[in-house]
């Protein structure tokens, strides 16, 4: 699937970039394992703290203290802030709780808050993957991250 993801982005002259939490880097991992990959993928932070969201990504603060770090508001900042400063066509970003535990119960192990901006279109979701153990929560984030971006590129050909 994300060689899929590379060759359709080689295909449409399209770049991507990622900001992951939550994955650790999973996602650009993937995308970097794929020959080619230096022909789309322009940077990728792992903003792991609050502080490093708000520096690298210009999320704001007081989005953070109103909705909270994992939530669907932040992954949409993140991907915005990611496009601006990467100057990519493609953004993913992922927020989220993989586990062992949660700070909050509001916040359950498991759920993952995504940012997918593609071209002129922003969307973000949140999925609940559950308490299957914190490096499997980061493997079907990743995964879901890919899929759904390769989704969005295939609607996104339809407007043109």
């Amino acid at each position: 699937m994300v060689e899929e993801l590379v060759n359709k982005l080689i295909e449409r002259n399209l770049t991507i970039a990622t900001a992951e939490s939550a994955t650790g880097g999973m996602i650009a991992s993937k995308i970097v394992d794929v020959a080619n990959a230096s022909k789309v993928l322009k940077v990728s932070f792992v903003t792991y703290s609050d502080d490093a969201k708000i520096k690298y990504l210009k999320v704001d603060e007081k989005t953070i203290e109103k909705y909270s770090v994992v939530s669907e508001e932040v992954a949409k900042e993140m991907a915005l802030g990611l496009r601006g400063e990467a100057n990519a066509d493609v953004a993913i970003s992922i927020t989220g709780v993989a586990g062992p535990t949660s700070y909050s119960k509001d916040l359950p192990v498991g759920m993952i808050c995504f940012g997918f901006s593609v071209l002129d279109n922003t969307i973000t979701e949140t999925k609940y993957f559950g308490n299957i153990g914190r490096n499997n929560v980061r493997k079907e984030a990743t995964e879901y991250a890919i899929k759904r971006t390769l989704e969005l590129l295939w609607v996104s050909q339809l407007k043109l």
